[in-house]
């Protein structure tokens, strides 16, 4: 029995081989190999997905390691590999030595790719931003748009689309977004061009940003209704557009425009961008209260927002009371805030609504009340203040009721019942609205075989679709775990 016990723990040792996960350094190989496949297949689906695996790589990234697979994936010797190894900072020799030592096992190629020539330059572009080098990410970045000019192939349009965002992330950093503005509008030229339609999104949004930065929104909103439209390819770039036109809308004093943009953006953005909801939630908030209505508090309380968001909800506060003295304490407390939000404009255009809330609120409770005591209550300067602002306010809509001038008083009329009116039924028209548009959004966006409605497909074919099917959605499959 001993004996038996000591054969069966005899081989454990032997056998027990400890594998070592992969280098980050192999997993570029990898991604290169995709590029490769993608780029020879014309297939901008595999390049897609080399990059969202580069990012998931992006915190593992290291001078040496990137050394060494530029050595690996350029032409020793080239123009490119010189340029982009004098970006990255010298390492000690023991780690240059053991990523040399991988990449003995592969040689390098001997013709490299325009597309991974292209994506060596992203890739060191994202390191130097990552390591916060801003002046070698600016000229690693120009010298990449000055080599993406002379190159027209279809498969470059999605590295192509993330050189563009870094470029412009580059000089946005180091305060000098001015500059790039006559390159970007000519590489938006190239791109409509040359039908490059993911190009085209990326620089309209980026050119957006940059006039927007500066507060030009007469000149942004003339390049975005002078640009050409088609169809979204991009679901992030779409919830920027909405975003950026969300914000020249609110500027223009289309706030219900503006509220759509912004609420579309904040239900179309990723989960995983949190700070970029954040954002569509408080111009929303604004938007929402210019237009005399009150957010739920439900909007206050979304997860991972409530401390972004309080200022916006004591602000909220202050305007559904209908307090002004509230709401200058508010506005005071929270000015550094509004301020980098650049919302402080549209908080000085709310103070007219909260003044027009509290007279609402006077109204209501006050059949016959003295301008004097108005002026009191809403804490204005003078009766006159008053006079004007009652008198805007019943011209308006705002409330019903009436002035008298030779006593000095407002005269409030009875309230008649909201159900005898029309404004149930264009509540529930626009409810409908909504859900009608949804609906046939929905329907567009479904995908059906081609041709189903002409031929009538034999048995044997439609057990050949089913299997593609099959394999096309196990394929899909595979993908979404990888990109998770």
């Amino acid at each position: 029995m001993t004996q038996d016990v000591e054969m069966k723990e005899q081989p454990a040792p032997s056998n027990s081989v400890t594998v070592s996960p992969p280098s980050t350094l192999h997993h570029l190989k990898e991604i290169a190999s995709l590029i490769e496949t993608g780029a020879y297949d014309r297939e901008a689906r595999r390049i897609l997905r080399a990059i969202r695996l580069t990012m998931a790589l992006r915190r593992k990234l290291k001078a040496s390691v990137l050394s060494s697979f530029l050595t690996f994936a350029l032409t020793p010797g080239s123009e490119a590999l010189t340029r982009l190894s004098s970006y990255l900072p010298k390492e000690d020799e023991h780690e240059m030595e053991v990523d040399t030592a991988t990449s003995a096992a592969q040689p390098p190629a001997k013709h490299s790719l325009p597309e991974l020539e292209i994506y060596c330059y992203l890739l060191v572009l994202i390191f130097l931003i990552d390591q916060k080098k801003y002046d070698e990410a600016k000229a690693c970045s120009s010298a990449s748009i000055a080599r993406l000019k002379n190159l027209n192939r279809r498969t470059l349009d999605v590295l192509a689309a993330r050189l563009y965002f870094y470029y412009s992330l580059c000089y946005e950093l180091t305060g000098n977004l001015a500059e790039i503005r006559s390159n970007l509008l000519a590489l938006h030229r190239i791109a409509t061009l040359r039908h490059d339609e993911l190009g085209q999104e990326t620089l309209l949004n980026l050119l957006l940003r940059n006039y927007l930065h500066y507060n030009l929104y007469d000149q942004a909103e003339k390049l975005r209704s002078k640009a050409p439209r088609f169809e979204a390819h991009s679901n992030q770039q779409f919830c920027r557009y909405l975003f950026y036109l969300g914000k020249i809308r609110t500027i223009q004093l289309e706030y219900t425009d503006a509220k759509e943009c912004l609420l579309q953006a904040a239900r179309k953005a990723p989960v995983a961008a949190l700070g970029f909801r954040v954002q569509c939630n408080k111009w929303a908030v604004i938007v929402r209260l210019l237009l005399g209505e009150i957010p739920e508090r439900t909007v206050f309380m979304q997860k991972g927002m409530e401390k972004a968001l309080r200022p916006y909800f004591e602000l909220t506060n202050a305007v559904r009371i209908g307090d002004l003295e509230l709401f200058r304490s508010v506005a005071e407390k929270f000015s550094s805030t509004f301020s980098s939000d650049r919302t402080n404009n549209l908080i000085v255009r709310l103070r007219h609504n909260v003044i027009r809330t509290g007279l609402r609120n006077i109204s209501i409770s006050y059949s016959r009340i003295s301008l004097a005591d108005v002026a009191k209550k809403l804490r204005l300067d003078t009766v006159a203040d008053a006079e004007s602002i009652v008198a805007k306010a019943i011209r308006d809509g705002a409330i019903d009721a009436t002035l008298d001038h030779s006593n000095g008083c407002m005269l409030s009329k009875e309230t008649g019942d909201i159900y005898s009116t029309t404004e149930p039924q264009m509540a529930f028209n626009s409810r409908i609205a909504f859900c009608l548009n949804m609906h046939n959004e929905a329907v567009r966006a479904l995908r059906f075989p081609p041709n189903s409605h002409k031929e009538k497909e034999s048995a044997e074919k439609r057990r050949e679709r089913q299997q593609q099917e099959q394999e096309l959605a196990k394929h899909i499959a595979e993908e979404d775990d990888d990109d998770f």
